[in-house]
């Protein structure tokens, strides 16, 4: 009787999974299948509830994948480091949303390859046209990455000195020293050669050169230059300046104090205030700083003949 009841009951639900497998799974496929359906055989396409579904769930997976990647990345960065970073990763993120929409696509059963190959001219043209916008995206996710360049930095382009007080996905502007904004694009960073006067420390080393007459006293010469930038506001004294003698010009002994300063920003107006003392205490001394002269030798084989031109004229009319 037992072996009856047991058969009766396995019987029984095996009708059950059939029902629920016939009846719920059938129903639930005919839901995922409403949607919209055009055409026939392989170049039919059919937009449906269970593609929209699908790539819902891949969006969302996407997303959590990319937030998760960008914490990973940016745990150790700084605030504004990490601010620049989420701006480049937010472009990213557009590039793997339209990967995942048409890895969906294709997994749906949908030809994306006459959609790649439709568009392939239009990629071409669009990327030819802003060949120059990728480049400057490019070296600026490098400078936010590798941190080549910073906010603070002093750098030499074109022959232009500035002071970095943005960096930008596609741009950097720093301020010159006549309170100019120069907007550099970022693929100047790495396609030209840049001078960053600030990049592994704050000092520079600068020089005002001055030329003074032959015969003068080098030696007083070499500590006037040193009074010059003794007391000089903006000059390190340690590393101690020192003084060049740089050669032997034309028509000057030339010179030049070498010093060591902070303020590389500013390193015109110390300069010229270098330039002052410098010619005061000249004046004071009695050190002559020359003109430019040149010794201009004639060497004649015979002697000069002098003829009018009006006497010329009247030999050629007669």
């Amino acid at each position: 009787m037992a072996k009856i009841l047991m058969v009766l009951q396995d019987s029984e639900t095996s009708k059950v999974k059939e029902i629920i497998k016939e009846d719920v799974w059938s129903t639930i496929k005919e839901f995922l299948n409403l949607g919209l359906h055009l055409g026939e055989g392989e170049g039919s396409i059919h937009i449906t509830i269970g593609l929209l579904l699908l790539l819902t769930l891949a969006f969302i997976v996407t997303s959590f994948l990319l937030k998760w990647l960008r914490r990973i990345l940016t745990r150790k960065m700084e605030g504004e480091d990490k601010m620049k970073f989420i701006s480049v990763f937010k472009f990213i993120n557009y590039i793997v949303y339209v990967a995942v929409i048409l890895a969906t696509m294709s997994a749906a059963g949908i030809n994306v390859t006459l959609l790649l190959t439709a568009s392939a001219a239009l990629f071409v043209g669009l990327g030819l046209a802003l060949q120059e916008l990728f480049q400057d995206i490019i070296a600026g996710i490098f400078i936010i990455s590798d941190k080549s360049l910073h906010v603070g930095d002093i750098v030499e382009v074109d022959g232009k000195v500035g002071k970095v007080f943005e960096i930008k996905l596609r741009s950097t502007r720093a301020l010159t020293r006549d309170d100019k904004v120069l907007i550099i694009p970022n693929h100047k960073f790495l396609s030209d050669i840049i001078y960053n006067y600030t990049q592994n420390h704050k000092t520079t080393r600068e020089s005002v050169s001055v030329g003074v007459a032959y015969g003068s006293d080098v030696d007083l010469v070499t500590d006037l230059l040193l009074q010059s930038v003794a007391d000089q506001k903006g000059v390190l004294q340690n590393p101690k300046p020192f003084v060049l003698f740089n050669d032997f010009g034309d028509s000057a002994l030339l010179f030049s104090i070498n010093y060591f300063t902070s303020d590389s920003f500013g390193a015109p107006r110390i300069k010229s205030q270098i330039r002052y003392k410098i010619d005061a205490k000249f004046r004071e001394n009695n050190v002559t700083i020359p003109f430019p002269q040149r010794d201009v030798h004639i060497f004649q084989q015979q002697p000069f003949r002098h003829s009018s031109v009006r006497n010329n004229k009247e030999g050629e009319g007669s």
